[in-house]
């Protein structure tokens, strides 16, 4: 039997699963989960500062022209995600415990992917300027948008952190290195785009790393004797739905406000995506180590879904798109 081609199961997704295990199994204790903790913090700003050195402004602003398209992934991205988010509250009580629940929500205030949303509308031939731009102005936003947001729908949870000093964190760890990426891309532009792979080592390692620390410190405080299997299964469905939800959504307001195939295809996959790479470190910033397993365990879970669920449309966008030209001899019609 052939691997259905659209049940993609990303390699990095299976890494973090991994070391999800390795913590269950060896979880980092005392001194060794301190110095573990800097070391996450360094990869964070190390991370950042990768993403800021990564995003080219000339290419962003090529796309910025479409401001209807990027009212609408912005709005949907940091207004309908954390309403429906507060939504799943009115039945979470039944259903998810506190902190999956809390989970859900920074899920929801996480901003869209970069790298992945604009593969999938380059291979559904959407378009690929508005992606960039509104990929890159959402992480952007996020810097700033996200724990405002988290502030706002989490202050009941004593997880939350948002003091002075996270403020600094977030300054110094995200901000500050975003911005120099930003300045050094003269020197630093060429060299990240030759040694992609070894750029994409840092990035990983860096997630696996605040991964392994976070649920290593679940494990220890016996965090996860607390979530049963139907739990989360629950919680797959939930994020599933709230996928589905905003996806429609999506479809709708696009169509309605007359936009063209490619500013769809551009509208759903920037829309309707969360980005783990930003979420995760993000979380690491906000969270207290022992609850943050929990805490981004939506995130992960939501990410394994949406690149399912796009690679199927967009892999149906393209084939559509492949027999439209095939029949008519000329490029695909946009509608």
């Amino acid at each position: 039997m052939r691997w259905p081609r659209w049940l993609i199961i990303d390699p990095f997704i299976a890494m973090l699963l991994g070391v999800v295990a390795l913590a269950a199994l060896l979880p980092v204790r005392g001194t060794a989960a301190s110095v573990a903790g800097v070391v996450a913090s360094v990869g964070i700003a190390l991370l950042f500062f990768l993403h800021g050195a990564r995003i080219a402004p000339a290419a962003a602003l090529a796309g910025a022209r479409h401001w209807r398209l990027h009212t609408v992934v912005l709005s949907t991205t940091f207004v309908v995600f954390p309403l429906l988010g507060l939504a799943v509250g009115l039945i979470s009580p039944q259903l998810l415990p506190a902190d999956l629940y809390q989970g859900v929500l920074f899920l929801c205030v996480v901003p869209s992917t970069v790298q992945s949303s604009i593969a999938f509308t380059s291979i559904a031939r959407g378009n690929v300027p508005a992606a960039v731009f509104s990929a890159s102005f959402s992480n952007i936003a996020g810097i700033a948008l996200t724990p405002l947001l988290a502030v706002l729908l989490m202050a009941d949870t004593g997880d939350l952190r948002l003091t002075a000093g996270s403020i600094g964190s977030i300054v110094g760890q995200l901000l500050l290195p975003f911005v120099a990426g930003q300045l050094s891309r003269q020197w630093t532009a060429g060299w990240i785009t030759r040694h992609k792979s070894l750029t994409s080592m840092v990035d990983r390692g860096s997630i696996l790393l605040v991964v392994y620390t976070a649920f290593s410190a679940g494990i220890v405080a016996g965090i996860w004797q607390q979530i049963s299997v139907g739990q989360l299964l629950i919680l797959a469905a939930t994020v599933s739905a709230l996928l589905a939800v905003v996806m429609g959504l999506l479809f709708g307001v696009s169509r309605l406000l007359g936009f063209d195939h490619a500013d769809r295809v551009a509208t759903v996959f920037c829309g309707a995506k969360k980005s783990l790479a930003t979420g995760l470190p993000m979380a690491a910033v906000l969270f207290s180590p022992q609850l943050l397993g929990l805490l981004v365990l939506p995130l992960m879970i939501f990410h394994q879904i949406q690149l399912i669920v796009c690679a199927a449309l967009a892999r149906w966008w393209s084939g559509r798109a492949t027999t439209a030209e095939a029949e008519t001899g000329q490029p695909a019609a946009a509608g």
